[in-house]
């Protein structure tokens, strides 16, 4: 387990965007469908855009626990990799739409 500050906080704000990504899915698998462009539908739009900022700000708080708290717990490091992927994929978006 994360034993400074800013490591639990990117241990929460992982577990926040888990949850963000589950209820997105939820909200699909309950009858919710997309539009034409990202905001066409409020709900849809929201929770992912909610979970992909937690993620971000998982990989921001773990990449701060690890360089200036010295935090080597592997919870941090794999919540660290998971907000960088999620990252890594928002610029790919953005960068090279479909």
């Amino acid at each position: 387990m994360p034993s400074s500050r800013s490591g639990r906080w990117s241990l929460i704000l992982a577990v926040a965007a888990v949850c963000g990504l589950a209820a997105f899915y939820g909200l699909v698998i309950g009858g919710q469908r997309g539009g034409d462009t990202f905001f066409s539908n409020p709900w849809l739009a929201g929770t992912m855009t909610a979970a992909v900022v937690c993620a971000i700000a998982a990989a921001g708080a773990g990449l701060y626990g690890i360089v200036r708290a010295r935090e080597r717990s592997a919870v941090v490091f794999a919540t660290t990799t998971f907000g960088l992927l999620v990252l890594a994929y928002a610029i790919a978006e953005v960068a090279f739409p479909h």
